[in-house]
């Protein structure tokens, strides 16, 4: 798996999502710097579109993802999800802004990437890629691997088994994606409670932990800037393989929580309510911005500030069995919110293949089956096969919104 992903992950994909991160970073007008001013507006509709677009993002990629960066690629890999977001922040504005755009012209269609790219790249077939490739990210990414985290994670703590977990998980989801007709509706609805209670929770509970254990947050960015460009492994060409590693991982990580430049996001946000495409874009990036620069920035301080590997084992350090409890109950809340989320865009890219919605309930029960068999199935596996999926939504995706940007700008 590993294998593979260092192909698909090679030199040329990273290039291609930091080259067209530049490119939408330089066409917005660096929207990284000026997204605030979009902000307002909208209708509570747009709220509950934001908080699904959080709940998909926000998943476990935020705390067992961070970790596994910085396990197979160092402390550097951290500085690599931050770029991945710099870039992502522009990225998600573009693939929005169109979205939105697109909505506006063709209101009786499908929204979401499949529009623009069916629409504006001229390509059903490359739509029709996209998204078949996106309802496999909402079983896979969306759905299993975070089951299997959160499996993991209960299992660690002796409550149950993971296989135990993955059906209880399971039986939560479909209590909630069973409770309306669209179970896009049903997602929204409780990704609007959810996410803000969660988020504040985890958030505080980290900076307490950094606090307590008393480390500088100068050494750690310090560390973390060095090793991203490290030499002391110079010798024997190792230099080029960590560095590339830590590159790789970081650039697979951050995509992987923020989802920027996938246009999954889209998805949800073209029945927000937004006051204008503009507006929907700026929101998006503010999302990407809260996932990887404040959230995985969090995850990472914890587990460099105490030294472990995990942030069960760093919350174990500094509060005993409470603490390995309590990531345990964040694990369980950003997995399961996660899976609301995907499970919301998987069905909308269904709608785009069945606009009457004929296939609805065999789409969820093959969700909640999937995410029952999850908690026998490795997370590093289900992390590897998300990542060769992404492939497969971000080169549709990049591809239509830098072409459509250019022929924007010949007008």
């Amino acid at each position: 798996m590993e294998t593979i992903n260092a192909i698909l992950w090679g030199p040329f994909t990273v290039g291609a999502i930091l080259i067209c991160g530049i490119y939408h970073t330089y066409k917005s007008g660096f929207i990284q710097l000026r997204f605030g001013r979009y902000l307002g507006g909208g209708k509570r509709s747009r709220t509950r579109a934001v908080m699904s677009a959080l709940a998909a993002s926000m998943g476990t990629g935020n705390i067992t993802g961070c970790a596994a960066a910085i396990s197979a690629g160092g402390a550097g890999a951290v500085f690599w999800m931050w770029i991945s977001a710099l870039a992502g922040m522009a990225l998600a504005y573009s693939e929005n802004r169109i979205g939105g755009e697109y909505g506006e012209r063709y209101p009786n269609e499908a929204k979401g990437p499949m529009l623009y790219i069916e629409k504006g790249l001229g390509s059903k077939p490359a739509a029709r890629l996209y998204a078949a490739a996106c309802l496999c990210a909402a079983l896979i990414m969306g759905c299993m691997s975070q089951t299997a985290a959160l499996s993991e994670a209960v299992a660690e703590q002796g409550i149950m088994s993971s296989r135990t977990a993955g059906i209880i998980a399971a039986i939560a989801a479909a209590l909630v994606i069973f409770s309306s007709e669209k179970a896009a509706d049903a997602a929204m609805n409780a990704a609007e409670k959810l996410v803000p209670i969660m988020g504040l929770l985890y958030a505080g509970g980290c900076i307490v932990l950094i606090i307590l254990t008393g480390s500088s947050l100068k050494e750690i960015f310090s560390q973390i800037i060095t090793e991203a460009f490290s030499f002391k492994a110079a010798a024997g060409g190792i230099f080029g393989f960590s560095v590339s590693k830590a590159v790789s991982v970081g650039l697979r990580r951050g995509i992987f929580s923020n989802e920027a430049g996938m246009g999954s996001s889209v998805l949800v946000h073209s029945d927000g309510g937004f006051e204008s495409p503009e507006s929907m874009g700026a929101w998006a990036a503010f999302e990407v911005f809260l996932d990887t620069i404040v959230c995985c920035t969090l995850t990472a301080l914890a587990l460099l500030s105490s030294g472990k590997d995990t942030l069960s084992a760093a919350f174990v350090l500094c509060f005993g069995e409470p603490g390995g409890i309590f990531i345990c109950l964040c694990v369980s809340l950003f997995a399961w919110a996660a899976m609301l989320g995907w499970c919301c865009y998987g069905e909308k890219c269904l709608d785009y293949f069945d606009r009457k919605n004929r296939s609805t309930l065999s789409y969820k029960i093959v969700f909640c089956l999937c995410a029952a068999i999850a908690g026998n199935i490795s997370t590093a596996y289900l992390f590897g096969m998300s990542d060769i999926i992404n492939v497969f939504l971000i080169f549709p995706n990049l591809i239509a919104i830098t072409m459509i940007t250019i022929h924007e700008n010949r007008k």
